[in-house]
């Protein structure tokens, strides 16, 4: 199976540099609507034979210009959806980015039982219904599936599950809006084919001036 792991298109919240988490969460800015209408070019020589995307409205946003070349109905999965950062919702302060991201990868380097600031929410949680999401995913189609999801979920799950990735690096590497994450496996493990940190239709549509939480790198606080 050939996976695309492909970040939402920029909305307003990534702009402010806000953790914006909640469902149904905002849509597109123009530039994230640029972003999304270079997918389909991006990716006009990959096979991709189905497209699922989360609960949140950016991702079926993003994979509108997709599904509509490849003549492909998006599946909405319960489970593909961002890190919820609970207490943390909306704030754009360096000490809640710092607590949001440093919580997130401590699930990838296996400390699972730490939850997020003020929910239930812990690793063990989010890799359940993100494996679960992705094996639903992978059912869609018999050779590849193209998943539009989010910044901090696919860095914590890609380090977590994608061989020979380092979650270290993963999390003080960024993850542009529309990224593509290309992997190649199963259920039984993913191996890397490409990370491409950059927006799918080039660097030239990297915001400029943007602090945004989920795909910045951040450092250690």
């Amino acid at each position: 199976m050939r996976l695309f792991l492909i970040r939402h298109g920029q909305t307003p919240s990534n702009v402010a540099g806000r953790l914006d988490t909640d469902a149904p969460g905002p849509g597109l800015t123009a530039l994230g609507r640029r972003q999304a209408a270079a997918v389909p070019v991006a990716l006009r020589d990959r096979e991709v034979d189905a497209v699922a995307v989360s609960t949140l409205v950016r991702t079926s946003e993003t994979a509108a210009p997709l599904a509509a070349a490849r003549g492909l109905q998006p599946v909405v999965i319960d489970g593909l959806q961002e890190i919820e950062a609970a207490e943390l919702e909306m704030r754009n302060d360096m000490d809640a980015v710092h607590a949001y991201v440093s919580t997130a990868f401590s699930w990838a380097r296996g400390d699972t039982a730490v939850r997020m600031p003020g929910a239930e929410l812990d690793g063990t949680a989010f890799f359940t219904r993100f494996d679960r999401g992705i094996a639903q995913a992978t059912t869609l189609a018999r050779e590849s599936v193209a998943v539009f999801s989010h910044g901090a979920a696919i860095r914590v799950w890609s380090a977590a599950r994608v061989h020979g990735l380092d979650p270290a690096v993963l999390q003080h590497s960024p993850l542009h809006n529309t990224a593509v994450v290309e992997l190649e496996g199963d259920e039984h493990g993913w191996e890397l084919v490409q990370w491409s940190p950059d927006p799918a239709g080039g660097p030239q549509l990297i915001a400029a001036h943007e602090e945004d939480p989920t795909g910045e790198p951040v450092d250690d606080a």
